[in-house]
């Protein structure tokens, strides 16, 4: 598969078999992240995961829909602003560029892997920095539930809509 059929493939995925997410496939996902470019490649990041239940209902309360409890497991995705770099010029702190740019990678990695995934941006925030004791200057960017789909056919059969290249191309000027 290449990139542009990979790129495809991967879809947000809201429904879990409870099969583990097996090592070998979790440390090709991790080593996906830890490649990944970042702004100076000063690498502002961390990753929790969580598999264990009582931290899976920890997890689970900060974003409690139903569908999210059929993951077996999440990476919380962590950006460090002591860590991310600021642009000289107005001060952009690049942590959200940086966390973006990694969770990109976590989640191809896992569609390559024929794990699904899907990107939790909407949560309490406050909840989970104390339910998993997070620094002040950490800051849990997503969660990304990973795991087998519960079908076989959920990456083929999800919904993706997307706009057109006329759409969102402009040529030289806006």
């Amino acid at each position: 598969m290449n990139a542009l059929e990979l790129m495809k493939k991967r879809c947000s995925i809201r429904n879990y078999a409870s099969t583990p997410v097996d090592s070998e496939k979790l440390n090709y996902v991790l080593e996906a992240a830890r490649v990944a470019p970042s702004a100076v490649n000063y690498q502002p990041w961390y990753f929790l995961l969580i598999k264990e239940e009582k931290n899976r209902e920890k997890l689970i309360e900060c974003y409690p829909r139903e569908w999210i409890k059929t993951a077996p497991m999440f990476i919380v995705v962590c950006g460090d602003h002591n860590q991310s770099w600021k642009r000289p010029a107005d001060k952009k702190d690049h942590l959200d560029v940086d966390a973006g740019i990694v969770t990109e990678h976590i989640c191809l990695a896992a569609a390559e892997k024929d794990l699904g995934t899907c990107i939790v941006c909407h949560f309490d925030m406050p909840l989970l920095k104390k339910n998993f004791n997070l620094p002040e200057s950490i800051e849990p960017v997503v969660i990304i539930p990973i795991g087998h789909p519960a079908e076989t056919n959920l990456f083929e059969k999800t919904p993706r809509k997307r706009k057109t290249i006329e759409e969102i191309v402009k040529q030289e000027t806006f």
